[in-house]
Formats: structure tokens, C-alpha cells, sequence
């Protein structure tokens, strides 16, 4: 048998172009009222795009909606002529109100969230009393990712990670070299994601970025959110799974599960709510879209005294 890549330097250099890793153009939007990260993943040889964990802004005092976040990622995308495919979201999110509604219908696009939304909705569902009229099937949203799934953003392969443990329908999107880990992992300085919210588990977010953290030590890490750490100045949500694997003050340098589980849940016991997690989850488990108006033609969100 003869190996036609060691002997034909055309072929070699086909079977390294096959092999290479892609590198998508990745342009993010930061929103510092939430603290916010969305990203606008691009394949850089069409004019292919997804848009991930898009903001719909809210002032909780007056029940106001607005969009001046979302449309900065809508004039982003129409002046570069780029075409949305896909407007994914990482989780329901419980710190601010999804836009994806909004965004599919300036843009185009399918919204895409993990198929553990069933989970999510049927808790929340008790939770907030919702009728029958609201469907906990997951069928709100156009199509439900499962661990190992694959999607296509022009030519760009993404795969999708179930990475549960924040909460049961957190995805991690690994398209090309980039991770979109949502809120699993923060910047190595700031750590990792809460798990006191129904259905999180301190054991299930150790194992997820085990999981994450198996990727090549190169992969570009996109992180949720970013709320600053002590000695650094700006803003950031970009780094590696090497440097998490080092750094990361809650799990870098080879933490064992018992170790991190401990500091977890006790941490956890001495975070409040976040300031938002009323409307958005009531938002957010319909793919971003309001509950029906009633009778009068009005919409309203409901707020359970004495806690969720």
C-alpha cells in the first residue's frame, strides 16, 4: 500500500486543510446593566451568522421593555449583509430577558436551546401556576438540541455539549474553535456558575466542565457573563481552555469534585437573587416571548410572595 500523503505533497496539503480547525470571526456585545455577553459568531468564508443569548432590556420598576441592546446586534448584522441562521440561547436564562423573538424576526433564523427546556418549563410551570395554555413540550422554540448534535452556520460545524449543573438545559456550542459556554464557566479570575436555582447541582456543573475542559487547551472560551474581579479593570469574556484549566480560582489546577462541590453550595447560600430572575424566567421558558395578554389586552408577569 502506497501512503499517497507522505509521498504527494498536494495530497498532504489537502488532508491538512481537511483536518484543520475552523476559526469563526466572533463579535461581542456587552450589556453592563446585566452584565450580559452576546455574541454574533460569524463563518468567515460566507456571510453566515448565529446570534447566542441575545438581551430584550427591561425596567423592572415601570414594566417597560426596549431594545436598544438587541438592535445593536440587528444594525451589526444588516450593515455587514450578513445572514442569521440560527439564534441560539445557552439556557433559560435568570438575569435578563431574551430577545430571540425579537432578533428572529428582524434577522431571520431558527432559536435553538437544549431539549432539557422540558425540564425547566415543567418546574417553572408549578412554580409561576401556569394553565394548560402553557406548553411545557418545549415547542415554542424551533429546534431542541441534544448532547452530540450537530448544526451548520454556512460552513461552519457546530456541535453541541450537554453541560448541565447551572441549571438541567445548559449547552455549550462548540463551533470550530470557539466555545459559547454560557454561564458554566466565568473568567478564570471570577470562577464558575451558581447552582441553587431549581434543578442546578454542584456535582452536575464539577462534571460539565470537566467535560468542556477536555476540549484542546486552545479553544477559545466566550463566556455569559463578566461582572470584574479584584485587580482588573475592564471588562472580559474571552480566554482559553488552558488558561481555565490553570487559573480558574474555583476549579483550575486540578480541583477534585469534593473540594469544589463543598465550596459551591456553600457560596451559594450567601448569594441573593438576581434582580431579574422574576421576569426572566417567566420570559425565557417561552423562548422570549411574553405570556398571552388577557382580557383586557394587557400582558402581565406574575410574582410569587415569599419566594420562588
Amino acid at each position: 500500500m502506497t501512503d499517497t500523503a507522505a509521498t504527494d505533497p498536494q495530497s498532504a496539503a489537502t488532508a491538512t486543510a481537511k483536518t484543520a480547525v475552523q476559526r469563526p470571526d466572533v463579535f461581542a456585545f456587552f450589556d453592563e446593566a446585566t452584565n450580559t455577553v452576546s455574541y454574533v459568531v460569524k463563518d468567515p468564508a460566507s456571510d453566515a451568522c448565529a446570534v447566542i443569548d441575545s438581551v430584550l432590556d427591561f425596567d423592572y420598576a415601570s414594566g417597560q421593555t426596549d431594545t436598544r441592546s438587541a438592535d445593536a446586534i440587528v444594525a451589526h448584522v444588516q450593515e455587514r449583509g450578513l445572514k442569521v441562521e440560527w439564534v441560539l440561547e445557552t439556557h433559560v436564562h435568570a438575569d435578563h430577558l431574551s430577545a430571540a423573538p425579537y432578533v428572529q424576526e428582524r434577522l431571520g433564523g431558527k432559536i435553538g436551546i437544549g431539549e432539557k427546556i422540558r425540564v425547566v418549563q415543567d418546574v417553572f410551570g408549578k412554580i409561576f401556576n401556569e394553565g394548560t395554555r402553557f406548553q411545557r413540550d418545549g415547542s415554542q422554540f424551533d429546534k431542541l438540541f441534544s448532547e452530540g448534535d450537530s448544526f451548520a452556520i454556512g460552513g461552519l460545524e457546530g456541535r453541541v455539549l450537554h453541560t448541565p449543573g447551572h441549571t438541567p438545559a445548559c449547552l455549550t456550542y462548540v463551533i470550530g474553535d470557539a466555545a459559547f459556554v454560557g454561564d458554566t464557566l466565568f473568567m478564570p479570575d471570577f470562577g464558575t456558575a451558581r447552582c441553587d436555582f431549581p434543578g442546578g447541582s454542584a456535582e452536575d456543573l464539577y462534571a460539565s466542565i470537566q467535560k468542556i475542559l477536555t476540549l484542546p487547551d486552545e479553544t477559545r472560551i466566550f463566556v455569559g457573563h463578566d461582572y470584574g474581579a479584584p485587580g482588573r479593570k475592564e471588562y472580559a469574556w474571552e480566554t482559553s481552555v488552558a488558561e481555565e484549566k490553570a487559573r480558574n480560582v474555583h476549579v483550575g489546577g486540578g480541583k477534585k469534585a469534593e473540594e469544589f462541590v463543598k465550596m459551591r453550595e456553600e457560596r451559594d447560600k450567601t448569594l441573593g437573587m438576581p434582580r431579574l430572575i422574576i421576569p426572566s424566567l417567566q420570559v425565557n421558558m417561552r423562548a422570549g416571548r411574553m405570556p398571552e395578554a388577557e382580557d383586557n389586552g394587557k400582558t402581565y408577569l406574575k410574582v410569587p410572595v415569599n419566594g420562588l
